[in-house]
Formats: structure tokens, C-alpha cells, sequence
């Protein structure tokens, strides 16, 4: 089988374990004919889903036994010293040994990004990987990296983002992407020294379609594919949208929500509703990717439902199908070679 079609999963990573990681993979098995899963963690807590699963899917399913977990307290730097045996840790030595074209963990994010790049490595010419996340917007959804990484970033780590987050664009929608760099203003001299930095040397890339500065009430309008800042900002920034989607969802779920929409002779307004809280749903955009490593890593949220984690399984499917690390790396090359 295509590795493309291997997917490993820390079962034991989040805060729902294999509660949610198990109906998660098997749901993923269901839409995907095509495609194996390896579960890495504890035989014993995964075997009552198992046990009820058919012949069919369990004869895609892999298990991998390990009763050691990274937990959300656990210091990285000690998870990479002494997590060897861990289910997280294990999941990615299946990428390093190229058993699987992807990995999906729940799990501790510092923990996952310090075993990814000593595990993986980064790509040639990537400073240092980011994380990607997906968020909604009024035309089409947009990436935004970095959003936790990298607290500071210079203006060569911003540019190798953009870099990044066009090949992840681009692979999944077929075009040239759009780039903007978020900042305080639209006007050339707003913004620090690393950002305007940043934007002229994403002018001057013809790898990708750099349209300026990106103001934060800009993110939602769907004006470009990807927008760029570095990990403090977006991780703040992906978080309050959020907290903000939450709210809107449980007001669109509020009763005096559905007696308006029920007041409707048409059923119109129940419809729209429907809509929109289908296209702003939070579970829909789980599953941030962690760029610039030599393979594919996708990190759901800790509190991920079985839906979000299913999300973020089909993310995984996606970016090994169109071998994302790969087209990275000839992408990287091929702008130092130009240069």
C-alpha cells in the first residue's frame, strides 16, 4: 500500500484519548476506502472499539501497544529524553522509518514539535518549521502560520513561512496562492522592522502572489489564501476567532434563536442559519500542520471532539496524498537557486 494512504495516530494524545482519537480513526477508514490507519498506544483501552469494529476496516487497522503517554504537563525537553517509549514519540519514528506518510496527534505541542525535528529534521534551507492552522472566511478559508511555534521570528523566518504556507495552499487548491503578511496597517512604513523587512522580500518572490500587508480585520474577508506573522500574534490571533466562533455558535443554538427561525413560514431563516453555523463550526478547522519538517505532522487541538479529530485525520490524509514536505523542499530549492 501507498504510504499516502498510511496514516500513524497517537491514540493516546488530548485530553479525550482513545474516546475520541478511536471513533475518530474508524469514522476515517469509513470515508476513505483506500486508506490504513496505525493506532500507537494502549491495546487494552483501544480492544472495546475494536472488538465492534468489522472485519473489513480491522483489516486496515494496525495496533502499535505502548502504555506510556505525553501528557499537557510534561516538559518537552524531558518527553525527548525520556519519552522514547511514548505513543507520541513512537507515532513519528513510524514517519522517520517512512512506515507511514503522515502523522496526527492530540497530544503536547511543544513535546510534538521538539520530537518532529529531532526525529524528521527540517527541510534544507527552513530556519525553523511552523504550525499552520485553517481559518474561515467569508469567500474561502485561508492559512495562517505561524500560530505557536515561534514566538519571535526574523524577517527570513517570516518569508520561508510564506514560502511554506503557499506550497500548503497551493497543493490543495491547484493555483498560485495568495500571500498576505498580517501587520498593524496597510501603509509600507507601519509595522516592526522584521515584518516590513519581511514584506519586501515577499515582494520580490515570484513563487507566489504577495499581495502586501493584511490588517487583522482583514482575516475573516477571505482576501488571500495565506497570511504570514509570527507565532505569538497568531497563536493569540486563532484562539480569540475561536473563542469568537463559540460564541456565535451558541447563540445561533440559543431557543431564542430557534423560535425565530422557527417563526418562519418558508423555513428560510432556520436554513440560514444551518449555514452559518456550518461554515463557522470550530471542529471543521481542527488540524494544524507542522510545516518545514521532512514529514508530514498534523496537531489537532487537545480538546478535540470526535468530529474535529476526524478533521484533522482527513488533513493528514490530504498533505500526504499531495506530498507536502516534499513539494516544500523543491519549492525552498528552487527560490536559493534563483537567488
Amino acid at each position: 500500500m501507498s504510504l499516502s494512504k498510511r496514516i500513524a495516530i497517537d491514540a493516546m494524545g488530548g485530553e479525550g484519548g482513545v474516546k475520541v482519537t478511536l471513533p475518530a480513526a474508524l469514522h476515517a477508514l469509513e470515508l476513505n476506502s483506500d486508506l490504513s490507519i496505525c493506532l500507537v498506544g494502549d491495546k487494552s483501552q483501544m480492544q472495546p472499539y475494536l472488538e465492534s469494529t468489522s472485519s473489513a476496516l480491522l483489516d486496515r487497522i494496525q495496533v502499535v501497544h505502548t502504555l506510556n503517554v505525553v501528557r499537557d504537563e510534561d516538559n518537552p525537553s524531558h518527553v525527548l529524553r525520556n519519552g522514547k517509549s511514548s505513543s507520541m514519540y513512537m507515532a513519528v519514528e513510524l514517519l522517520q522509518s517512512e512506515q507511514v506518510g503522515a502523522m496526527v496527534s492530540a497530544g503536547n505541542t511543544g513535546a510534538l514539535l521538539m520530537i518532529g525535528r529531532h526525529l524528521l529534521k527540517t527541510i534544507s534551507g527552513i530556519q525553523r518549521p511552523a504550525i499552520v492552522a485553517s481559518i474561515p472566511g467569508a469567500t474561502r478559508q485561508c492559512f495562517l502560520l505561524d500560530v505557536g511555534a515561534n514566538l519571535e521570528c526574523n524577517a527570513q523566518q517570516l518569508f520561508e513561512f510564506a514560502v511554506m504556507g503557499s506550497v500548503l495552499a497551493e497543493s490543495l487548491q491547484g493555483e498560485v496562492a495568495s500571500v498576505g503578511l498580517l501587520n498593524i496597517g496597510s501603509e509600507q512604513f507601519k509595522g516592526t522592522d522584521d515584518v516590513r523587512e519581511a514584506g519586501l522580500l515577499m515582494d520580490k518572490c515570484p513563487a507566489f502572489d504577495y499581495v502586501g500587508f493584511i490588517e487583522a480585520n482583514e482575516l475573516f474577508q477571505g482576501k488571500t489564501d495565506v497570511v504570514v506573522c509570527d507565532g505569538f500574534v497568531g497563536n493569540v490571533t486563532i484562539k480569540t476567532s475561536a473563542g469568537v466562533a463559540n460564541v456565535v455558535k451558541r447563540l445561533l443554538s440559543s431557543q431564542e434563536f430557534l423560535d425565530a427561525a422557527c417563526a418562519s413560514e418558508d423555513g428560510s431563516a432556520a436554513k440560514l442559519m444551518r449555514i452559518l453555523s456550518d461554515q463557522i463550526n470550530p471542529h471543521s478547522f481542527n488540524g494544524a500542520s507542522l510545516l518545514g519538517l521532512k514529514g508530514g505532522i498534523v496537531k489537532s487541538h487537545g480538546n478535540a471532539t470526535i468530529e474535529g479529530f476526524a478533521y484533522a485525520i482527513q488533513q493528514a490524509v490530504r498533505e500526504a496524498e499531495n506530498a507536502v514536505p516534499e513539494l516544500i523542499r523543491e519549492k525552498v530549492a528552487a527560490i536559493i537557486a534563483a537567488s
